[in-house]
């Protein structure tokens, strides 16, 4: 299945109205935010003036999440919505569930290791439906440990979970339905802006009423990674949903996106496979420079750490606390770029970079009670 261009009549889709299209967006961010997270712990476990490999190859695909992220916001805010990083529910519970294929995974808050690398894999696994039937999943309740019986929880239940955090990449307004893969989710959402920009038309209308201020430009925004895509009708809004998907899982075009970058999901094979990926590769056979990876040259961070974790060891314990209002800060910076004030997006991208003199502060100190393991971020908002 291939990706529905802003040319194509809009195919069948689940999103009816300009309403359910805005949660659709909202999903979005906090999906393309979840991995920031376990990117970022991973990153910063690693012990410094080693592995230089991974430490590049990880920095690279956090920036471009930030990227994403904007991407995604650009849309909502095109389409009449309003970007909020400071809901409740906003900051996963980790571990976290997100949909690969067939299965869920989690996905924990865990230092630099091969465990924390086939999750980043997963993550970006590109997993296309080969027919329609296919790019939905019914939920497995009783694999998740929700029901005995395997049936879905009551409404309140199941609001609770979705508020939790602990389970992503349900279908929205039919929670017992998740997506096969994140790419398939865009698919969904360019499916439903199609649609609805279509209906509108047809009246003389369109849905991108949004204020043009609040768009994110390139000029608040340097990466290196590809290039933040300025919404302003049906043809940016695709472009814009199509590189997030291209870029993290190389899914429409294979290991290099549209902007000519290599795709999330390769640039973490190549940590798998010791070597980098060079252009003319096929998937799967890197042929470029050796590059070498010291497992052992890692922080031993506990896995997904709590503040509970951390109450035999005060000073840790205060770090940890105010990191994770340094954290909240972050994003509530983050949401005011996105709301009208785009040049903190470069302050924000930099503080970014900022978290590891933080996080030394947790993940160089063994945790009393817990032998061979360290503390770490706990990213409790």
């Amino acid at each position: 299945m291939s990706v529905s261009s802003a040319s194509e009549p809009a195919q069948d889709c689940r999103i009816q109205t300009i309403e359910e299209l805005h949660e659709y967006l909202y999903k979005g961010l906090q999906l393309e935010h979840a991995t920031l997270p376990p990117y970022l712990t991973a990153l910063y476990s690693l012990q410094p003036g080693k592995n230089s490999d991974a430490w590049h190859v990880i920095r690279v695909v956090a920036v471009e999440e930030m990227l994403h992220l904007t991407l995604v916001a650009n849309v909502l805010n095109a389409v009449g919505g309003t970007p909020d990083l400071t809901r409740a529910d906003f900051v996963p519970n980790y571990p976290t569930r997100l949909p690969c294929g067939p299965d869920y995974f989690d996905v924990h808050l865990r230092p630099f290791s091969p465990e924390a690398l086939d999750t980043f894999l997963k993550i970006e696994k590109p997993a296309q439906a080969a027919t329609e039937d296919d790019r939905f999943v019914p939920v497995d309740w009783a694999a998740l440990g929700v029901t005995s019986d395997g049936a879905a929880p009551p409404p309140e239940e199941l609001a609770a979970l979705e508020e939790s955090g602990t389970v992503l990449g349900l279908v929205p307004g039919e929670p017992t339905q998740r997506f096969l893969s994140i790419g398939e989710f865009y698919e969904e959402i360019i499916r439903g802006i199609n649609h609805l920009e279509d209906q509108a038309r047809k009246a003389g209308k369109t849905i991108f009423t949004g204020d043009p201020a609040r768009q994110v430009t390139p000029e608040y925004f340097y990466s290196g990674g590809g290039d933040v895509i300025e919404v302003t009708g049906r043809d940016s809004a695709v472009a814009a949903l199509t590189l997030v998907a291209e870029q993290g899982e190389g899914l429409y075009g294979g290991i290099y996106d549209s902007q000519d970058e290599l795709a999330h999901f390769y640039r973490f094979e190549q940590l798998e496979k010791g070597r980098y990926y060079q252009k003319g590769d096929d998937p799967g056979e890197p042929s470029g420079p050796e590059l070498s990876v010291d497992w052992s040259a890692v922080h031993p961070v506990k896995p997904d750490v709590k503040l509970a974790d951390l109450e035999q060891d005060p000073e840790v314990l205060a770090a940890a606390r105010e990191f994770n209002q340094f954290y909240a800060t972050f994003l509530t910076s983050i949401n005011l770029a996105y709301n009208g004030q785009p040049d903190l997006l470069l302050k924000a991208v930099w503080e970014m970079f900022r978290m590891r003199d933080r996080m030394n502060l947790l993940i160089r100190n063994p945790l009393t009670g817990h032998p061979g393991s360290n503390a770490g971020p706990t990213f409790e908002i």
